[in-house]
């Protein structure tokens, strides 16, 4: 048994370092066994080395502040002198080309107070995944371009937890001894682990439908505390507008069969996209005409329609690395000011777009913070979710349609192709490289654009 919970001393990630994985996630299965205090997390994963990487490159799995308890790998347990941890990582040397993988590791929830990983928030069990809380749960190659199949198994008191929500559809649920209950969670589209989630608690569910264009039913489930029952309607029917637009504007359809949305108070990012269980701080999900402006109701929407458009670019579509953070994030600000655009017409909504981008992004490219929106190094990769890489990043992929025109942003081929990994994306930064090199634009526009997407 070992436990890893000091601070390692600052690193900076260069974008030039940049190394392809050596070892690939074929599927993972999750079981955790929850108590505020000790949550015991067994990781089933089945890996398989990378074409290309040698026989002799160690398998390196990142995990922070984690109790390991076991390491088995094809049934064997392996002895503490057969893998070495240190605060970041598990490290097994010359492991075989395929294997089975399981890992037990002990976490308290209740004590992490970074709000990352698998914490606490009131009476619920919460997770936030993006960009490395997932290795705050367990060992994994926590990075956007290892992308695999998950299967999730929540046990935990039935009285204090009678809600147990994971990604994409449950596949099995069921009571156990002593009181406590279980749910099985299977999502069938690989994903990377930030998108990874966990919520447990006392929720009130409710319940609405979406019919797709295909003629699908999909459930829609928005899950919060029991006295917000009544501020979700504008919430819910922000979602199936943003799904009807994304079909009719993308020709894309939601593909699993239950959406669902969490509101917690607790949380530190605005919302986050996890595919299929989105989780939101309460502010932009519950409104109710007493007390909310229009503002709020509009900030709603576009809250609700962002983290609902990620779905294709960002989740089943995603990054390479964290350096195209703004490949998801900008594209996606863009398709969700488009879809406010048609929302809200007669340009109000975009006057405010742009005053925004004169009042926030401006600045911060004129002081001590300006920053690329592609940055070629970070220490801290959370402190890159900034105006230049939302706002600036969807002014660019404005830019480059009046450009290109609107056919270069259509997600249909690469959609079909069931593209896993960032090709769509990749090609943006080709679009960015060919306006820089001189394809596309005049010589004289190229010298006034050089400076601008570079920076």
């Amino acid at each position: 048994m070992t436990t890893m919970t000091n601070s390692s001393p600052l690193e900076t990630i260069y974008l030039k370092d940049y190394q392809p994985p050596t070892f690939l996630v074929e599927s993972i299965k999750l079981h955790f066994s929850l108590q505020p205090e000790r949550t015991l997390v067994t990781n089933t994963m089945r890996l398989k080395r990378a074409a290309e990487t040698s026989t002799k490159q160690p398998l390196r799995l990142d995990g922070r502040q984690l109790e390991l308890i076991k390491v088995t790998l094809d049934d064997q347990l392996l002895a503490a002198d057969q893998y070495r941890v240190d605060q970041e990582s598990l490290v097994i040397e010359n492991p075989p080309a395929k294997f089975t993988l399981e890992i037990v590791t002990a976490l308290n929830p209740k004590g992490n107070t970074s709000l990352e990983g698998l914490y606490a928030s009131g009476s619920m069990f919460c997770t936030q995944c993006e960009a490395h809380g997932f290795s705050r749960i367990t060992y994994f190659p926590d990075r956007p371009d290892i992308l695999t199949c998950f299967t999730t198994t929540i046990e935990a008191p039935q009285k204090e937890f009678p809600v147990l929500l994971s990604n994409g559809n449950l596949i099995d649920q069921g009571t156990l001894a002593d009181n406590r209950h279980f749910a099985v969670w299977q999502d069938p589209f690989k994903k990377p682990a930030y998108l990874f989630a966990l919520v447990a608690g006392q929720l009130t569910t409710l319940q609405d439908s979406f019919i797709t264009a295909s003629g699908r039913k999909v459930a829609i489930h928005f899950h919060v505390e029991d006295q917000n029952r009544d501020k979700c309607a504008h919430a819910i029917a922000a979602l199936k507008k943003s799904m009807r637009w994304d079909e009719e504007e993308y020709d894309r359809e939601y593909d699993l069969d239950l959406y669902q949305v969490v509101a917690v108070d607790d949380f530190n990012f605005g919302a986050m996209e996890n595919k299929g269980l989105n989780i939101f701080n309460s502010k932009y999900v519950l409104a109710q005409p007493e007390s909310a402006t229009d503002n709020d109701y509009e900030a709603i929407e576009g809250v609700i329609a962002h983290e609902y458009l990620h779905n294709w670019t960002g989740n089943r579509i995603t990054c390479r690395d964290w350096f195209q953070l703004s490949l998801k994030e900008g594209l996606t600000v863009f398709r969700d000011q488009e879809y406010g655009a048609q929302a809200y017409p007669g340009g109000g909504r975009r006057i405010r777009e742009v005053r925004r981008l004169r009042n926030f992004q401006f600045p911060e490219d004129a002081g001590p913070l300006a920053h690329p929106v592609q940055p070629k190094e970070y220490v801290e990769i959370n402190n890159f979710y900034t105006c230049t890489v939302y706002e600036k990043g969807a002014e660019i992929i404005r830019m480059l349609q009046t450009l290109l025109g609107v056919a270069f942003l259509d997600l249909r081929v690469y959609a079909i192709q069931r593209v896993h990994i960032a090709k769509m994306l990749l090609q943006l930064l080709c679009f960015y490289n060919y306006i820089v090199s001189g394809h596309f634009v005049s010589t004289s526009s190229r010298a006034n654009l050089r400076p601008w997407i570079k920076s």
